[in-house]
């Protein structure tokens, strides 16, 4: 993980991760089919580390260009708190995200990969790339994860904020001390 001096108090005042999609949560490949787009991957690992920080409190939000169903569906399954998807000017969508949950810029992390992810990456209080993002993503980003889009860069992420946050120890620990866990979707 690559992060620069200051990520470290930018994590700590985040309240919210937003995500791309293609190319952060998922590997970046599109499957085509007849019908239109038939499949995405997405990482468990990844997927695991978003139910975490759901139960750390904070909240989650998908920002992508493309609409598609799968994505809705992932998105449901892991009870991420917003979508907006079909959004070519990502813009838009962040004002509404932050109006809609009374967040600062301060209280955001962004995690993108490509160029249409620049603008709320400068934005965010934290900005955030996957290992395999565009090197003008990553110039502008305070982090850098040491895993690519749909391959667990999410959860590298989400596992340092949460250590900036003094949340993780506990996430771990409860796991250990509980026989059964509850309402964890990866």
């Amino acid at each position: 993980m690559i992060a620069e001096d200051n990520a470290a108090q930018a994590a700590r005042r985040v309240k919210m991760v937003v995500f791309d999609v293609d190319g952060t949560l998922t590997d970046g490949h599109i499957y085509m089919g007849s019908d239109g787009e038939a499949m995405k991957s997405f990482s468990a690992r990844d997927g695991m580390g978003i139910a975490l920080m759901h139960k750390a409190g904070l909240k989650s939000a998908i920002i992508t260009g493309r609409q598609s169903k799968i994505v809705e569906n992932r998105a449901n399954e892991l009870k991420i708190s917003a979508i907006w998807q079909g959004c070519s000017d990502k813009r838009q969508a962040y004002i509404e995200l932050k109006e809609k949950f009374s967040l600062t810029d301060a209280e955001v992390a962004y995690v993108g990969d490509d160029l249409n992810d620049l603008p709320l990456l400068l934005q965010a209080g934290l900005s955030c790339a996957v290992g395999d993002a565009m090197e003008e993503v990553k110039q502008h980003a305070a982090i850098i994860a040491d895993h690519n889009g749909g391959n667990g860069a999410v959860r590298d992420i989400i596992e340092y904020i949460l250590k900036q946050q003094g949340k993780w120890d506990s996430l771990v620990e409860s796991f250990v001390a509980k026989p059964r866990v509850d309402e964890l979707t990866q």
